[in-house]
């Protein structure tokens, strides 16, 4: 009798537990499992399905996509609305360019060549633009060691100093968003004069190798795109611990309350100004894959332009959703790739009226539509 008794109640458990994995529906599971679902996008379906250029396109997405999922960290958790995450991408794709810059003038034989017509081994552009000897804060880029270093300490810690000095003031809002939207269109104006050093408006390019491998070799552009999506995964997952721990739960409240939380003997500067060194570490880590996948680094990243474009990413996808942030640079990359090879005239119009939409019609994101689809769900 005891064992007929407990068959039926085993598979009643078996039955109740399946019910509660799916009682929230397939939309929950989704949800649930967002960064697994964007995982297997990333390293399974993106790959078989794309050719080696239109992997590249994506590859270059991604790269941005760094910066969306810093900036979700910052205006969605945080609430510190910068306008200015372009200058640490553009930090992170200087640095690596200086690196890259260097070891192809090192190991090239044109450049070889042509340090030797002129008597100078120096980077092209600097002999182009008469510079007689490699600038002092150039020297130390001719070390992978510290050309590494430099961008996981750098930006993070200039963006702790800098954002500490202003929050300690108790500088936000909107005087924020315009001081480092000034600081971005500075930094683009100063590389673009100072071009017998930067490169100008043309930025930096013509790398050969980087870390000895040939930039032009066919499995190349696979094993950038694979670092790519694997630390894009990474940070993704940092973030996600980060706001899951107390000190997340600390800065979600300083973001709501931030009085409230100083009155409680927090030191809510700190807090903010962590956060935002770890946006701006992450921005620079986009900066650096982007460098190694396009061969570039241009003020054009830096700017105005590129430090907006970053909160829409983060606004498509929803600025609560760090797994959003990156289907919204995927999406409307993709957007400007498909119009811009149809409507070659107007797709930059067809963006703009994509961007008004979104503001309109999806105030949070497609992360939030999601959200209330799973709520309706539940519901019915």
């Amino acid at each position: 009798m005891n064992n007929m008794t407990e068959k039926p109640l085993a598979g009643t458990q078996v039955k109740a537990a399946r019910s509660d994995w799916l009682s929230g529906g397939w939309l929950s599971l989704i949800e649930r499992y967002s960064l697994i679902w964007l995982a297997l996008l990333l390293l399974v379906v993106l790959p078989l399905l794309l050719g080696d250029f239109r992997l590249g396109l994506a590859g270059k997405y991604l790269s941005l996509a760094f910066c969306a999922v810093g900036m979700v960290m910052i205006w969605g958790y945080g609430g510190i609305l910068s306008l200015g995450q372009g200058i640490f991408f553009g930090l992170g794709s200087y640095m690596m360019a200086m690196y890259l810059k260097l070891e192809a003038t090192a190991t090239d034989e044109a450049a070889s060549a042509l340090a030797a017509f002129y008597g100078s081994a120096l980077p092209d552009f600097m002999i182009w633009n008469s510079v007689e000897a490699l600038p002092w804060w150039w020297k130390p880029f001719e070390s992978a060691t510290f050309t590494l270093a430099a961008i996981l300490i750098l930006p993070a810690l200039l963006a702790f100093l800098f954002s500490y000095a202003y929050f300690k003031k108790r500088v936000g809002g909107v005087y924020f968003s315009i001081i480092t939207l000034s600081l971005a269109s500075i930094m683009s104006i100063m590389i673009i004069g100072q071009q017998g050093y930067t490169g100008g408006v043309n930025g930096l390019t013509d790398f050969k190798t980087a870390f000895g491998m040939s930039l032009q070799a066919p499995q190349t552009p696979w094993i950038l795109y694979l670092i790519t999506t694997l630390l894009l995964l990474a940070s993704v997952a940092m973030c996600g611990f980060i706001l899951c721990s107390r000190l997340g739960k600390v800065v979600v409240a300083i973001r709501d309350r931030e009085d409230r939380v100083r009155f409680s003997g927090y030191n809510t500067a700190l807090f903010k100004a962590f956060i935002f060194a770890v946006a701006a570490l992450i921005s620079a880590l986009g900066g650096v894959m982007f460098t190694l996948q396009v061969g570039l680094a241009s003020p054009s990243l830096v700017g105005i332009i590129p430090s907006t474009e970053i909160v829409i990413y983060a606004a498509l996808g929803g600025r609560l959703s760090l797994v959003g942030a990156v289907y919204g640079t995927l999406l409307i990359g993709a957007a400007k790739t498909y119009l811009s090879e149809n409507f070659v005239s107007f797709w930059q119009y067809f963006i703009g009226f994509l961007f008004m939409a979104v503001v309109l019609f999806l105030p949070t994101g497609l992360a939030g539509l999601l959200q209330r689809l799973s709520n309706k769900e539940a519901q019915s």
